[in-house]
């Protein structure tokens, strides 16, 4: 028998014929990462349209787009952890004025017309992460250091005559700004050769600083204050060569020195050199590249379109992705408009999963980091929350959240707020104690947003109510708490790591568990099952009963809950109760409790009666932006038939009136993503690059970003979006149902004008690369590093599989569902029987 030996190499397999490795080796994906990667570049021959156009250069933490004037290079230095105010201000009453994120503006002024006409060309390389832009005989090359808060720019100079070279330093804000008893207070200096910009945000017990400074090797400069809000350094003229640093650093300790902090990081890239630094990133891009990659191809392009959009998105996730607190929906790390940005510095949870839900089968497992260590930091908060506003026990995570939580409210407050929001007391009968503690508080925050739009009248500012009591689009929205708590279980799925079970996962999925099945509004009713009142189904029911997102995150919730409280053998006595309160939910409502809706194929529809006046048509598709019987696994091929059935039935329906084709989803929806689930390879080859090409209305940017969300609000969601339906469509490894053993299919939902390769992690921490071409798949490839039981959905229906294991040929297998057991780091090729694992020779570019 012929021997197989196989050789990790990044992430692709070698194969070894007859154990010698040949000259050329059998390489399982030889991926040119570079050339791959590079396809996805931003090539500009004129200067962006607009500064929300520029190329995104960040290193996780801190970052800018990169745009042009005439004779500039323009930046705004942004930061994942500035936030002005917390979530316990009263002094953003206003919609959309709270801020965050911004530090500082930096200009390169080249003090002439150098960026325009035909030598002007900018390119971003999302290879090695660098953005460059050259001009009439001048370059910049702009980077963002992996290893500190430092961007780095090389500038050459090539003109003939010399001309000044000044970098400025300028504030977003005028040097004092004051809110009610808000301050932000910005002040300039100069240190010798270096700048600096400082912030300092207070109110009441509240406080967040920054610093951004500014030095340079390579030439001599003077520096000096220009104005009020402006500090300048000015380079010796006629300097060919230099390379400027842009340091920056934020607290939220008053005691600390936010300066000193920011010039320790200066003195460390100084020290380095520029030239050390981009060595230091390429390597760190080039690893971060080979974690993972899919290449498509079709005849028309479009495969290769929507590919070069993933490879962006993985570029721009990578660079603003690696920090304390999450990139943020509405502008992450791009925002050019100083302050502003719509919908300001609160967390909106559909908004953030257009991102973080795409990330797993990346095998970037680094880029969730920042989400899971805002909602942990804040878990203390999310108990008393429970309580405080609810009655009930365990955590409540709201859909818009600040990025430190919920803050705590007086008993009195807490205790007529339970009574106003479960509609145990009338709102007519509201106190105007209530009423004055609430208006201030922030219209946008979850408990809060039954406050509508307001204006100044009179010297007075006054707002308007939604219309419907307590009720609002994100204020009785429970389900966001279930679904990042499902996200700590699906990490855990894809990592098996017991310990992040044990001390991260299972206190918010047991969190979850307890605040329904203590929720004051849950009960068991007549008919024997446990009932959900009074709230939402997502943003477009209002107080509703049954609704789709509550009773299909309790069906997700729960299993997952019982299931991991067997894996850490904990909680035994309660996993009777789980069980129990699981056994007698309520199933989801669908067409058939309407009685006017029986002729119609069953489907699943949003709520039952009785519903808000304002928001309720609980007839209505479950809202398309979160779909949330999907994301729980609760209809997965392979699970129960019913649900299979009603899901491709509720599915039909929002496509009763038109065409895939004809279909652009919106930013948002998760409906490509539905489809890729059930199989719909026809509904995928339309969607995703629909998707992507987004509405009319939200025109793409030329650096394939949008402001979908509004002003300065430089976003990627729509192909966050896209990502998720698309690895959906190449690979799936969820459960038959949530809790159960994952079924890892290639090409699930994959239309066969599309050629592809890819490798990504798979449930069970399986790493998995396939090949399809021409609509045959031509492999698979498994790497099981946690030595779990792999079980693959057979990619040759009807056809024996011969099986290598290590190298040798292992088993042959036939069925529909091929299990394989291994230990851990075992590597699995899957070939149909009888084909020369010696002819998978398979180059990627």
């Amino acid at each position: 028998m012929r021997k197989i030996s196989t050789i990790i190499t990044g992430l692709f397999l070698t194969l070894v014929v007859r154990g010698q490795e040949t000259a050329k080796g059998l390489p399982l994906f030889n991926v040119n990462y570079q050339k791959l990667v590079s396809r996805a570049d931003l090539v500009y021959d004129r200067p962006a349209s607009r500064s929300e156009a520029g190329q995104p250069v960040g290193n996780g933490r801190m970052g800018s787009l990169v745009w042009t004037t005439p004779s500039q290079v323009r930046m705004q230095i942004n930061r994942v952890d500035v936030f002005a105010s917390n979530s316990a201000s009263n002094n953003f009453f206003e919609r959309n004025t709270d801020y965050c994120g911004g530090t500082g503006y930096v200009d390169l002024d080249f003090g002439a017309p150098v960026f325009e006409g035909e030598d002007f060309r900018q390119q971003l390389s999302c290879y090695n992460a660098v953005s460059t832009v050259t001009g009439k005989a001048v370059q910049a090359k702009v980077l963002a250091w992996n290893e500190a808060d430092v961007m780095a720019v090389d500038i050459k100079d090539n003109r003939a005559t010399a001309q000044p070279l000044m970098v400025n330093l300028r504030m977003l804000r005028m040097p004092v700004s004051l809110k009610g008893n808000h301050s932000a207070v910005s002040t300039i200096e100069t240190l010798g050769d270096r700048i600096l910009l400082k912030q300092v945000f207070k109110e009441d017990t509240y406080y967040c600083s920054s610093a951004v400074v500014i030095g340079l090797t390579g030439s001599k400069a003077t520096a000096e204050k220009t104005n009020a809000s402006t500090v300048r350094l000015n380079i010796a003229p006629g300097t060919a060569h230099a390379r400027i640093f842009i340091a920056s650093a934020a607290t939220f300790d008053s005691t600390a020195d936010v300066v000193a902090a920011t010039m320790r990081k200066l003195d460390a890239a100084q020290q380095k050199g520029y030239d050390a630094i981009e060595a230091s990133n390429r390597q760190w891009w080039r690893n971060f590249w080979q974690q993972s990659f899919v290449h498509l191809g079709s005849a028309d392009g479009v495969a290769a379109d929507i590919e070069k959009n993933y490879t962006y998105f993985l570029y721009v996730m990578g660079s603003s992705s690696r920090g304390d607190f999450p990139t943020k929906f509405n502008g992450m790390l791009w925002t050019t408009g100083g302050d502003a940005r719509q919908w300001g510095g609160a967390f909106w949870g559909a908004n953030q999963s257009c991102y973080y839900e795409a990330l797993y089968p990346t095998n970037h497992l680094e880029l969730m980091e920042p989400m899971f260590k805002m909602y942990s930091h804040a878990c203390p908060t999310f108990e008393r929350a429970a309580v405080q506003q609810w009655g009930s026990k365990g955590i409540f995570i709201p859909e818009t959240v600040g990025f430190d939580g919920v803050p705590a409210l007086p008993d009195d407050i807490a205790a007529e707020m339970r009574d106003l929001y479960l509609i145990r007391k009338p709102w007519e009968q509201r106190s105007k104690k209530f009423m004055d503690y609430a208006f201030a508080k922030q219209p946008f925050l979850s408990r809060w947003n039954w406050k509508h739009t307001g204006a100044w009248k009179a010297g007075l500012w006054t707002y308007t109510e939604r219309g419907d009591g307590p009720y609002g689009p994100v204020n009785h929205i429970f389900s966001r708490g279930a679904k990042i708590a499902y996200q700590y279980w699906q990490q855990y799925e894809y990592t098996k790591d017991l310990n992040w079970l044990r001390e991260k996962a299972y206190p918010m999925l047991k969190g979850m568990a307890e605040f329904y099945r203590n929720f004051p509004n849950v009960k068991k009713e007549k008919d024997g099952k446990y009932h959900i009142r009074h709230v939402n189904d997502n943003e477009s029911i209002w107080g509703g009963h049954n609704t789709v997102e509550e009773i299909a995150s309790m069906m997700g919730i729960f299993p997952a809950v019982i299931r991991a409280s067997e894996l850490l053998n904990t909680d035994a006595g309660m996993r009777p109760v789980w069980k129990e309160f699981m056994t007698n939910l309520s199933p989801l409502p669908t067409t058939k409790d309407y009685p006017d809706m029986v002729g119609q194929p069953e489907a699943w529809v949003g709520s039952l009666p009785p519903t808000s006046s304002i928001r309720g048509n609980g007839k209505r598709l479950p809202d398309g932006n979160t779909m949330p019987v999907w994301f729980f696994d609760l209809c997965n091929p392979g699970g129960n038939a019913a649900m299979l059935r009603i899901a491709n039935n509720t599915f039909n329906g929002y496509f009763r009136n038109t065409s895939f084709e004809e279909t652009v989803p919106h930013v948002l929806s998760k409906i490509p993503a539905a489809a890729a689930v059930l199989g719909r390879a026809d509904a995928i080859q339309a969607l995703i690059p629909n998707q992507l090409k987004g509405a009319a209305r939200n025109p793409v940017l030329e650096n394939r970003m949008d402001l979908s969300e509004g002003f300065y609000t430089t976003n990627i969601q729509r192909i966050g979006r896209a990502a998720d339906a698309l690895h959906l469509a190449l690979c799936q490894s969820a459960p038959p149902a949530p809790g159960g053993n994952p079924v890892i299919r290639v090409f699930p939902a994959w239309p066969k004008a599309w050629d592809a390769q890819f490798s990504l992690l798979c449930r069970g921490n399986v790493m998995t690369a396939a090949s399809i071409k021409k609509g045959t798949i031509e492999f698979v490839a498994l790497v099981s590093n946690a030595g779990e039981t792999c079980r693959v959905q057979n990619p040759w229906p009807g056809k024996a599989v011969a099986i290598y294991k290590n190298g040798r040929r292992f088993q042959t297998l036939k069925g529909g569902l091929l299990v394989v057991q291994t230990k851990a780091k075992d590597q699995l090729l899957l070939i149909p029987a009888g084909m020369d694992p010696a002819k998978l020779s398979l180059n990627v570019l």
